[in-house]
């Protein structure tokens, strides 16, 4: 999976290349959130937000797009590590809002900060363009394997 997903930013992917998970998902399609790095647990998603567009009702964008942005990062994280066959699913995920934004260029870096064989716990920190934290998404996902992974 990880060698997909080089290939997939490094503009290399071959017509016959194929994965078992969805890259690009379609939320993240839908968002318009770029992986721009990935590593062994570890993936960097952003997102060019825009609080016209992306807005709550103070004018600010809205929380959850950036829990579905840290979200991205971590499931991208977890993907790095799946073997053929295996899938993965969210068992809690828990954000804290640090500061408003408006109109940014968020990066969201996600890691592994406990790689376990089915439950993983993940940190995801969102920061926006002069480095400053956004918000802080931690997550525990959990590996399926065999019929539980089928279909997912």
């Amino acid at each position: 999976m990880i060698e997909y997903l080089r290939r997939q930013l490094a503009g290399t992917l071959r017509p016959d290349d194929r994965t078992h998970v969805r890259y690009p998902t379609a939320i993240s399609e839908l968002l318009g959130f770029t992986i721009t790095a990935v590593g062994p647990g570890q993936a960097v998603v952003e997102l060019d937000a825009d609080a016209a567009v992306h807005g709550n009702q103070q004018g600010t964008v809205h929380g959850g797009l950036l829990v579905e942005l840290a979200d991205a990062a971590i499931g991208t994280a977890q993907s790095t590590v799946l073997e053929p066959g295996e899938s993965f699913t969210s068992i809690d995920l828990k954000a804290t809002f640090l500061r408003p934004v408006w109109n940014e260029r968020l990066t969201a870096t996600a890691y592994a900060t406990h790689a376990g064989r089915t439950v993983s716990h993940y940190l995801c920190e969102i920061t926006r363009g002069d480095g400053k934290p956004v918000a802080t998404v931690t997550s525990a996902v959990m590996t399926l394997r065999g019929d539980k992974a089928d279909g997912r």
